[in-house]
């Protein structure tokens, strides 16, 4: 069975040596066969620093309260099973579980055997009815949206497929329409998947009934466990299969059996997601694209409003304003590179997200334009930006971290005089903080530091820095004296540049002055390639 050693489990529950007791299968086995509404605990792994961010979504989505686990990257809130579908338009997760058992001070014998033995008794003794009808349910929800059917295998490479799976605003619709049929139709089901009848005693289904192909992945954290995350797997894997009368398959598989040990927590779990949802906007990646997940926190931390003009000078692949036009879409973004390549791809993925939507009969515009340009010589007017979102170049992947040195200052005095001053926002991405603080210290006191987020990046320690213009005048402290900028290597195209964008933002400053400007049609601007035609001049 699968193993990944440094994920970690939350603690709940436990029956077997523990403290504490009480709320995974927290709600009271009913029947659930019958189609009654249950309530069930449902886990998911959310970009770590961003647990908080995620608490709040869930909270306004789904109006339930969420707990943070003591280990970064999860959350778990209770649910129905008739608003299960909620769970999938949450834009903060990455995966989700239900949770089948919760172990808080899971009491670990002292010989491998011993433990091992222990994990293959405890498949038998856990209360699996309602994880799975949750699972059969959320199964239905999928085939209902169009998602692939079947299971598929660790580390699948995006296609488009997948990527449409977790759109954007029709996906809300499509599930609001879908829910109550598909759980109608689970109630009707007169063949389910996994026979109930079957879990309880531990006998085998009937031989007409579909043959259900599994396997179990542990998660483990700790250095006082006398057993690996391969044994564990293995030999709660073989009980479980004893039991169910199951297939494994560590690939095609239908059902993914979660075993998370962090410590002494233990947590049992059933997938609800055959890969991560942080893949849904993106369709052309780059070396090093955000996870929509990601960018959802950030833009979430400077807090949008309504007429906002968001720019993203270093926007590789599009991810952060693709994902705000989608979810914060009552502000225009501007998003910007100067390698043609980092261009072309955000044009692609934009266009990819208007030919989804279109095919489902929304409105295929987004308030989103793109244009290549320098970062240091930005073609936009002085104090008209009123937040600044972008992930800044490592010095790994992308650059280095001695030509950091010169180019944080100047983006960061560049970012300080598009910015509205008193009022404007930045919030910055990088893992390179060494060099980001002294390029801040040398603004002359033009930005403010308000917050930091620790975050996981692809193994890497990063920092998300959300910073305030402050009032001070651009230009006119000792500290903060203005370069001259000189003639870029873009400058040819930059100048063909300006015009475009001073037309397509400041006709939005306009527009956003006058009455019921929102519901001004113009105010989709679809993306036809113009900025970059133009660029080009192609």
């Amino acid at each position: 069975m699968s193993s990944q050693e440094d994920v970690a489990a939350e603690p709940g529950p436990d029956t077997m040596g523990s403290s504490s007791s009480s709320s995974s299968s927290s709600s009271t086995e009913n029947d659930a066969t019958t189609g009654d509404i249950i309530t069930v605990t449902i886990g998911a792994t959310v970009p770590t620093g961003f647990e908080h961010t995620a608490a709040e979504e869930i909270k306004e989505k789904i109006g339930v309260d969420a707990r943070i686990s003591k280990d970064r990257g999860r959350v778990y809130f209770p649910i129905t099973t008739d608003k299960l579908f909620q769970v999938h338009l949450l834009r903060s997760v990455d995966n989700l579980f239900v949770v089948v058992e919760e172990y808080d001070h899971y009491q670990f014998k002292e010989s491998k055997e011993e433990t091992l033995m222990e994990l293959q008794q405890l498949a038998s003794k856990l209360s699996w009815t309602n994880a799975l009808e949750v699972w059969k349910l959320n199964r239905t929800l999928k085939k209902k949206k169009g998602y692939r059917k079947g299971g598929n295998g660790n580390k699948v490479k995006p296609t488009s497929e997948a990527t449409d799976a977790a759109a954007a605003d029709t996906e809300q619709q499509e599930l609001l329409q879908g829910a109550s049929a598909a759980e109608s139709q689970t109630k009707a089901e007169s063949t389910p998947d996994v026979d109930s009848s079957a879990q309880d005693s531990g006998e085998a289904a009937p031989p007409e009934a579909k043959l259900i192909k599994f396997r179990v992945t542990c998660n483990r954290a700790g250095d006082k466990h006398s057993f690996s995350s391969n044994e564990a797997a293995r030999d709660f894997g073989g009980a479980v299969q004893e039991f169910f009368q199951w297939k494994a398959d560590m690939t095609k598989f239908d059902v993914e059996v979660l075993l998370n040990i962090h410590n002494e927590e233990v947590i049992i779990g059933i997938a609800l997601t055959e890969e991560s949802l942080h893949r849904r906007n993106i369709s052309h990646f780059g070396p090093t694209t955000l996870r929509s997940t990601l960018c959802y926190g950030m833009l979430r931390l400077c807090k949008p409003q309504v007429s906002d003009i968001i720019l993203d000078p270093m926007c590789g692949t599009g991810a952060i304003p693709l994902e705000g036009a989608i979810e914060f879409n009552s502000s225009f973004y501007i998003a910007g590179d100067n390698y043609d390549m980092a261009v072309n791809r955000t044009v692609n993925n934009i266009c990819h997200i208007q030919k989804r939507r279109a095919e489902k009969g929304s409105a295929s515009g987004l308030p989103i334009d793109t244009v290549r340009w320098d970062l240091c010589n930005l073609p936009v007017r002085t104090s008209s930006v009123d937040i600044i979102i972008t992930d800044m170049p490592f010095g790994k992947r992308m650059g280095s971290k001695k030509k950091n040195w010169d180019l944080y200052p100047s983006c960061l005095r560049e970012m300080a005089r598009v910015c509205r001053p008193g009022s404007g926002k930045a919030v910055l991405l990088t893992q390179d903080k060494k060099c980001f603080s002294k390029a801040i210290s040398r603004m002359g006191g033009l930005w403010k530091k308000l917050l930091t987020v620790w975050v996981n990046v692809g193994g890497l320690h990063a920092g998300v820095y959300l910073l305030k213009r402050t009032g001070a005048v651009f230009g006119q402290t000792p500290e903060d004296v203005y370069e001259s900028r000189g003639k870029s290597r873009f400058s040819g195209q930059v100048s063909q540049a300006a015009s475009s964008v001073s037309f397509l933002y400041f006709s939005f400053v306009l527009m956003r002055q006058m009455p019921n400007w929102k519901e001004n049609s113009c105010f989709h601007v679809h993306q036809s390639c113009a900025l970059t035609l133009c660029l080009t001049g192609s």
